[in-house]
Parts: C-alpha cells; structure tokens; sequence
C-alpha cells in the first residue's frame, strides 16, 4: 500500500494553478465531497477572481469545469459562478427586456435579451442591493431578494449581465387581476392593494430609489395573503436623476416628467401607481376615489419642498394616511376581504 491514503483528486486545492491542474483528474467519490470540490474550483477559477493577467485563461479554465461538472452529474445546462450553481430551468416569464428562468427551487435568473440592457440589469441589482441593505427591514417583503449579479458568456459569445432573484410563488400580476376582471375590481379590493403599493413606495423612497416604472405588470399580489411585490427594478434611479428608460407599449401612463425626459422624484412612482389602481377600477370607481385619483395624476409632479408647481403628491406615507381617511368615509372601518383570482388556484 502507498503512503497516499485517498486519492488524488480530493487534494485540497488553494491556488490558482492547483485549480488548474486539478481539472486534469476526476471528481472525487461520494456526492457531497465532489460538489464541496466543484465549488472550490469555481471560485479559484471564475474569471473576477482570477490573478492578474489571467482572466482569459480562467475563462476557458472555468467553461471547462463547467463542462466537467455537468457531465459528472448528468444534469442540464447551468450557469456557474464563484458563488454558486444555477441549473437552468424552464422559461417562467417573459418581460419587456428579460427571460425569467426557473433556476432550483427556490431562485430565478432574470437573463437579458440584449447586451445592451446590461446597464438596466445593474440598475436593479443595485436598487435591490440598496433596499435590502439599507431600507427598513419591516419592508423588505416589498421587493424581490437578490441572491447575486453576474456577468455570463452565453453560446453566442456574449457577455450579459444575469440576476439571481427570489423566486415568488403564489403571486399574479395587477394586469392578470385586470384581465379577470374586466367590468372593473371592487373597490375595496383595489384598496388593500392600493394600500400595500403605497407602502412599498414609501419604504423605496425613503431609502433613495425612485421605482420608475410602476406597470401592472410589475405589481404582483398574492390573493390568499394580501401580500404585494414590487418586481422589476431595472428602471430604478435615484430622485432628481432622469429614468432610464420606458416601456413604449405602457407610454400613455407615464407622467409627462418620464416622456420629457426630465428628471423624475417620487411623484413620479405615485402617478404610475395610481393610473394602476385607476385601470383596476374602471367605472366602479367612487367618486372621491376618482378625485383621489385626479389629484395624484396632475401634470406638474410634486416638490419635496412646496413652491407653485407642488400639485402631484410626492409623500407615499401621507398619501396613505389620506386614502386611509377617504376609504373610511365610504366603507368604514376596515376589515379584512377574502379575495381570489378566478380561474386560478388563488
């Protein structure tokens, strides 16, 4: 018997050129010990924390372990990174500027269609970084958890910049509420999540970030839990700054400060959020609600500090305490209505 008592491959590798090497001999046996060794070459040898002057050469290194370990374990496709495995599932949704694809159970991976919405992708890995980092704990159910950003090379060659996202479940968009309800929502069902959207404007813009792009599509609801998200941060910007971007097909809700391209403030958030809920409603709308609605959708937005253009609304948590006034008018003290998606299994 030799002095080498297990074999070569479970070496614990520490550099750079160990990592190297080691592609060169097999996984080591038992499922634990060869993901524990996979994991340590992919941070060795991912490009962004390659030695200087070898990143071309931990590029090909790292596809290739890639490769290695796919075979290994007989799986599908996956995009590796120094933190992580993301297995690429099945196509969940399709945005205006992403493909959102299943990646385990519990994660998603929001992928660019066009390298040159890179710079959105950052966008929103920073706003989420931020209100998760920085924002109010209480409220961080309000927007998706980022796990991590990253840049890809795709088949094509192409870098892109991917974001590993929570995945929700349960969740429908106000565009699908809409759809099943075309006659117009109740309007004491539009107001709970009226409420909850004004929370999660509220929570944003105290930490800085200005959402930018509040479409129906981007507003979930969890029925069962009157729960809301707040998804698609790619848009997001600091107040006073410019939005980077809009999504042509929704350009008639936009306030006039967007399509301008002027600089937008939380004003901006308030208005998108209430041609949402104005759209929900249709004609069902009250008439103070109407009037409510009237009043966040004026042309000039509002200033942080009054002056003769503060017309629009730009206190989330005032607005809230308003709405909360006006609802108690016409409905009385709140209370709690059961609400479900027909058609769904919500």
């Amino acid at each position: 018997m030799t002095a080498t008592t297990r074999p070569a491959s479970t070496h614990r590798v520490r550099t750079f050129d160990e990592a190297l090497a080691a592609l060169g001999r097999p996984f080591p046996p038992g499922t634990g010990e060869a993901a524990r060794h996979y994991r340590r070459l992919a941070r060795l040898l991912h490009p962004d924390t390659a030695p200087p002057g070898r990143a071309d050469e931990a590029e090909a290194a790292f596809v290739r372990l890639t490769d290695l370990w796919r075979r290994h374990t007989g799986g599908g496709p996956a995009l590796t990174t120094a933190r992580g495995v993301y297995p690429l599932g099945p196509v969940l949704a399709e945005g205006d500027l992403a493909v959102l694809r299943a990646a385990g159970p519990g994660t998603v991976l929001k992928i660019p269609r066009r390298p040159a919405d890179n710079d959105l992708m950052e966008r929103e890995a920073d706003a989420l970084t931020r209100l998760h980092t920085v924002a109010d704990a209480r409220h961080r159910a309000y927007a998706p958890r980022i796990e991590e950003s990253f840049r890809h090379r795709g088949p094509d060659g192409v870098e892109r910049r991917v974001n590993a996202l929570q995945r929700l479940r349960g969740f429908h968009t106000l565009a699908e509420v809409r759809a099943l309800h075309p006659g117009g929502l109740d309007p004491r069902d539009a107001a709970w999540m009226w409420r909850r959207l004004l929370v999660a404007l509220g929570w944003a813009h105290r930490a800085g970030v200005v959402h930018g792009a509040v479409l129906p599509e981007h507003v979930l609801i969890h029925p069962a839990q009157h729960g809301l998200v707040l998804v698609d941060w790619c848009y997001a910007t600091e107040r006073g700054a410019r939005v980077p971007a809009l999504v042509e097909r929704h350009r008639a809700l936009y306030p006039p400060e967007v399509t301008g391209r002027r600089p937008a403030t939380e004003a901006t958030d308030i208005h998108l959020a209430s041609r949402c809920v104005e759209q929900l409603m249709g004609d069902r709308a009250p008439p103070p609600l109407s009037a409510f609605l009237r009043g966040c959708t004026l042309p000039a937005p509002g200033l942080r500090h009054g002056g003769p253009q503060a017309r629009r609304p730009h206190d989330a948590w005032r607005l809230l305490a308003e709405l909360d006034e006006v609802l108690e008018r016409l409905y009385g003290p709140r209370t709690f209505r059961p609400f479900t998606m027909p058609g769904t299994d919500a």
